[in-house]
């Protein structure tokens, strides 16, 4: 089965190569900003600076047909299934990123904390709900 995904914005980073870019937003990442097309700027309605949010990307620099990795690169660890890891290389290459909205201004986010490429598409934003405040 396949369907079609359409990107909502992009990710605008000081992160150019996968070389550069930390395993994971909370290894260094720099602030960056999220871009969002015109058409969804009323999607971003409710939030604002301060509100932790979980970014969808399509690692679109990653290898699709890789499906064993060793965890975090380390050669003296076990090989894993993909599945089994955060590795950015697997079938279906969607990033998850905790962030923090830092500012937002129209269609430009400005957060913290983003390990994802310059570029990278952005897929769907959700909130990060406090599960007792939210029950």
């Amino acid at each position: 089965m396949s369907f079609a995904v359409n990107a909502v914005g992009r990710v605008e980073s000081s992160l150019r190569d996968r070389a550069d870019a930390p395993r994971q937003g909370d290894e260094g990442a720099p602030e960056a900003v999220v871009v969002f097309e015109d058409a969804v700027v009323e999607a971003l309605g409710g939030l604002a600076p301060g509100a932790e949010v979980l970014l969808l990307t399509w690692l679109d620099r990653a290898d699709r047909g890789t499906l064993v990795v060793h965890p975090r690169g380390d050669l003296t660890r076990p090989p894993a299934g993909v599945f089994a890891t955060r590795s950015p290389d697997r079938p279906n290459p969607i990033g998850l990123h905790r962030v923090t909205i830092l500012a937002l201004d129209g269609t430009r986010m400005r957060v913290s904390r983003l390990e994802a490429l310059d570029g990278t598409p952005v897929l769907d934003v959700k909130p990060v709900l406090d599960r007792i405040a939210d029950r």
